[in-house]
């Protein structure tokens, strides 16, 4: 069974950084694509930053909201994935889910953005 548990959501002011972890039980993220993907009130889910598999070269993609302001990254050992947001703004405010495969996602972890 995939579990995927997101953390390290929180409340910062704007200028600020947070730094959320994807942890992964029941799958390899290695092997496969892992994304963020976030959803503020009233909006629709959106993609925010991917890592693809090793075999695939581990390259990254992101929204061009978050370009030069977030980053994406995989710990094998640990098998878990950090999305490092810098220069944080209040519309990056929004619940951020950890997603691998298309279908398993996480509960989500909140992030808000004071001005």
């Amino acid at each position: 069974q995939v579990q995927l548990v997101e953390s390290g959501g929180g409340l910062v002011q704007a200028g600020g950084s947070l730094r959320l972890s994807c942890a992964a039980s029941g799958i390899i993220f290695s092997i496969n694509v892992v994304a963020w993907y976030r959803q503020a009130p009233g909006k629709q889910r959106e993609l925010v930053a991917a890592i693809r598999s090793l075999s695939s070269g581990g390259t990254t993609t992101y929204a061009d909201s978050v370009k030069g302001r977030f980053t994406i990254s995989r710990d094998n050992a640990k098998n878990t994935v950090t999305l490092q947001m810098n220069s944080l703004k209040p519309e990056d405010t929004a619940v951020y889910y950890c997603n691998t495969k298309a279908v398993h996602w996480g509960r989500g972890t909140q992030v808000t953005v004071s001005s």
